[in-house]
């Protein structure tokens, strides 16, 4: 039967032959075919003879591991589970090749203090072709070092004491009038409420946004941007970064009418797009494009929301399973480092250079691996355990990367804890609570780790 479905085949094959066009393509797809194999051969052959390149696999010619990624990313473990097996196989510096270009992942607190505490002038931000599409060129996340000092002098007045008071005071109230309507509930999924919660808080600090109807618009919006940020870049219709490319264009146009209602006074607000609107008119070179503050706005949108809402929803799983320590709230650090929200801090090489003994190839992108640091064991004690007093001393230096580290630290460190913070000591002080489906896996597609279940519990107030 075999040796029948294969002479089939070749029949087949060996008719479309005769036609024109099939002759052509199967000329074209074999003369890509060898080019590549060449290249790969001539690729692992380099490797051969400089065999300081730190150990890993390309995979397969162009396509490289994407395929192992993606899969990783649509599974209940989540897309780290592609770097944690790498880990185990190839040890603490391993490279791979994802979406065309090569990655370093390493898990050392040098490297860490290297690449991040001195911003080094060998190597500079670069996230995936993906988050850099979606978020734009002018964001603060995607730049290079001066462009970002530059941007991140203007961004910064968000976060001064007084805006974080401010914020806070918002965030607040949101809270508690959210926590009120519990009563009359038997099960809350936390990870919607703190999406919900996060998000207006955010529209309201930086464009005044509170209107239910336009708020609900724009979330669905910025929930597509966010599910695909680590899809695959085919701009097909109905692709994951298709739909994520759409919704951004209509962010965009509804940031865009906001500019233009306040350019012509027709609207006027304190708040963090106003801010930059009032340096613009200075006409100085300080001022900032209409791209980057629709780009940084869009930014501080999702990583706003979606870090501090995962977060928090983390939280509150680790103070269920361990009861003990729900009368303090010393436990941020502790939950950040279990949680990590942000898996790794990327970093492509500009020149060729040197990392824990392994020769860098410029282009590469080297990855501070900041989930292995937090779960290493020369790091750490126990630190598969969840034990909040570690943090009662200053941690090692370089270990501890829950916002980043160096000129590049999160901006909304400070304001995310805040938040955090206040919603634990509203929900503390005003609820028992169980959570009611302990399931760990995470939710596909996430950028940022998040529960699958949601994290669902039932209430009663105290």
């Amino acid at each position: 039967m075999m040796m029948m479905m294969m002479m089939m085949m070749i029949a087949l094959y060996h008719s479309l032959l005769l036609l024109p066009f099939f002759q052509l393509l199967f000329l074209a797809l074999l003369t890509y075919l060898v080019r590549e194999a060449l290249k790969s051969l001539a690729n692992g052959s380099r490797m051969r003879r400089v065999s300081c390149y730190p150990p890993g696999s390309s995979g397969l010619p162009w396509i490289g591991e994407t395929v192992a990624f993606i899969a990783a990313s649509n599974s209940s473990k989540g897309f780290y589970e592609f770097v944690r097996t790498r880990h185990l196989w190839y040890g603490d510096c391993f490279r791979t090749n994802i979406l065309g270009e090569t990655h370093v992942f390493v898990s050392s607190t040098e490297v860490a203090k290297a690449l991040l505490g001195s911003e080094s002038f060998e190597f500079s931000k670069r996230y995936i072709r993906s988050i850099a599409e979606l978020l734009g060129d002018e964001s603060l996340l995607c730049l290079s070092h001066d462009h970002h000092k530059f941007l991140r002098r203007h961004i910064s007045n968000l976060f001064t004491l007084d805006s974080l008071a401010s914020s806070v005071k918002i965030f607040d109230k949101l809270v508690i009038d959210t926590m009120g309507e519990w009563k009359e509930k038997e099960c809350v999924v936390v990870v919607d409420v703190a999406l919900k919660i996060t998000f207006n808080a955010i529209c309201k600090m930086l464009i005044s946004l509170d209107e239910e109807d336009k708020l609900e618009v724009l979330r669905k919006d910025v929930f597509e941007v966010s599910e695909a940020l680590l899809a695959f870049p085919l701009r097909l219709p109905g692709t994951r970064f298709y739909k994520g490319l759409q919704a951004r264009k209509r962010i965009m146009n509804v940031l865009r009418k906001e500019i233009a209602l306040r350019r012509e006074s027709l609207e006027c607000h304190k708040d963090f797009l106003q801010n930059l609107l009032e340096k613009d008119k200075s006409e100085s070179d300080e001022s900032l494009t209409d791209a980057q503050i629709l780009d940084n706005i869009l930014t501080l949108i999702i990583a706003g929301q979606v870090t501090t809402a995962s977060a928090i929803t983390w939280m509150i799983k680790y103070l269920d399973e361990n009861k003990e320590v729900q009368e303090t709230l010393r436990i941020v650090k502790e939950c950040l480092r279990m949680a990590t929200i942000v898996s790794w801090f990327p970093r492509v090489a500009l020149k060729d250079c040197q990392i824990e003994g392994f020769q860098i190839r410029k282009g590469w992108i080297v990855n501070v691996d900041a989930r292995s640091i937090h779960y290493d064991s020369k790091v750490y004690d126990d630190p598969m355990e969840f034990k909040p007093s570690r943090f009662d001393e200053d941690p090692k230096p370089y270990s501890f990367l829950a916002f980043g580290a160096g000129g590049r630290i999160c901006l909304g460190m400070n304001l995310a804890k805040a938040m955090m913070l206040v919603f634990l000591h509203r929900f503390v002080t005003s609820y028992r609570w169980r959570v009611t489906d302990e399931d760990t896996s995470l939710q596909k597609w996430a950028m940022f780790p998040r529960l699958r279940s949601g994290c669902p519990i039932s209430v009663t107030p105290v």
